[in-house]
């Protein structure tokens, strides 16, 4: 097996040094100064500030709010990832099955994502406004009282469709490529044995699918949990009575709203955890489900 060598000894450091700068400028360091804020009690001004250890923290978990985020978090995180995954996979074996014009159905499904979160957030909630929505409207001839700015649940099933709609085509993409590497031969041998189409996906797509599938659903999670801040901002600001404030924009709120900092660099430090925590359990206990064939 051959080895990659450089002429001198300090070429491969030069060229990993950008990427070790900005991880350390733009992760490690807030990283820290987070750890350190969150044992600080400051006030708004910053001019006086004092040591209280893990006291941030047992306020935290303590408070009914937080632990009302928490629940929040799991149930949207939970619904997103699923939909917006689910949609996905269902999207891709479709647009394989297209003959003309596939490349072109494929440039559609990806133009989502250049939508920036906040926009799809805006979008969304122009579409389904109580008062002039093209969408909403339907739902009133429906007899449904349509209300999100009022109903939590129905806050709660809008921001997570326009979270699922950003995220489908990231996860159509990949989804497409995984089928792209599964061999025909496979499936012409099912088909001549007598699989029907739904027996050839549950016995031999999606088995083969499992690492894209594994990879998404960390993604996603990861998704879900701080890139939708945009989203929910723009569409509910949290409310109606916190039924959206997830973790990420408890700790916008608390730390840039209510200037509560102490307490809000100890939630954005828990959040940490919690991140990293299941990222570890999926690759610990669901990447052992997953076979690479």
């Amino acid at each position: 097996m051959n080895r990659a060598t450089f002429p001198h000894r300090l070429l491969p450091w030069l060229l990993v040094a950008p990427q070790l700068a900005i991880s350390f400028v733009f992760f490690y360091w807030p990283a820290v100064q987070a750890l350190r804020q969150s044992t600080l009690r400051e006030d708004a001004f910053g001019l006086k500030t004092q040591f209280v250890g893990l006291a941030n923290f047992r306020r935290v978990l303590s408070d009914p709010a937080y632990v009302n985020s928490i629940q929040v978090t799991a149930v949207f995180s939970v619904l997103t990832a699923f939909f917006s995954m689910a949609i996905a996979l269902l999207l891709a074996v479709q647009a394989e099955k297209v003959v003309r014009g596939k490349g072109f159905y494929r440039t559609l499904m990806i133009w989502p994502y250049a939508v920036a979160p906040a926009i799809a957030g805006m979008l969304w909630l122009f579409m389904f406004n109580p008062s002039f929505g093209t969408l909403a409207w339907p739902l009133r001839q429906l007899g449904i009282t349509w209300d999100p700015l009022l109903n939590g649940s129905q806050a709660m099933t809008l921001v997570v469709a326009a979270a699922s709609w950003k995220q489908i085509s990231y996860n159509f993409l990949f989804f497409v490529a995984g089928l792209q590497a599964i061999p025909r031969s496979l499936l012409e041998a099912a088909a001549i044995d007598g699989a029907g189409s739904a027996r050839r996906f549950w016995t031999i797509v999606f088995p083969l699918l499992a690492p894209t599938t594994f990879f998404l659903l960390v993604v996603n999670t990861v998704y879900a949990l701080f890139d939708t801040f945009g989203i929910i901002h723009a569409v509910t600001g949290g409310g109606p009575g916190k039924s959206t404030e997830t973790l990420v924009y408890k700790v916008y709120n608390d730390g840039f709203v209510n200037l509560i900092l102490g307490e809000s660099a100890a939630q954005s430090v828990i959040l940490m955890v919690i991140v990293i925590s299941l990222t570890a359990f999926q690759f610990k206990y669901v990447e052992r489900r997953v076979h690479y064939g």
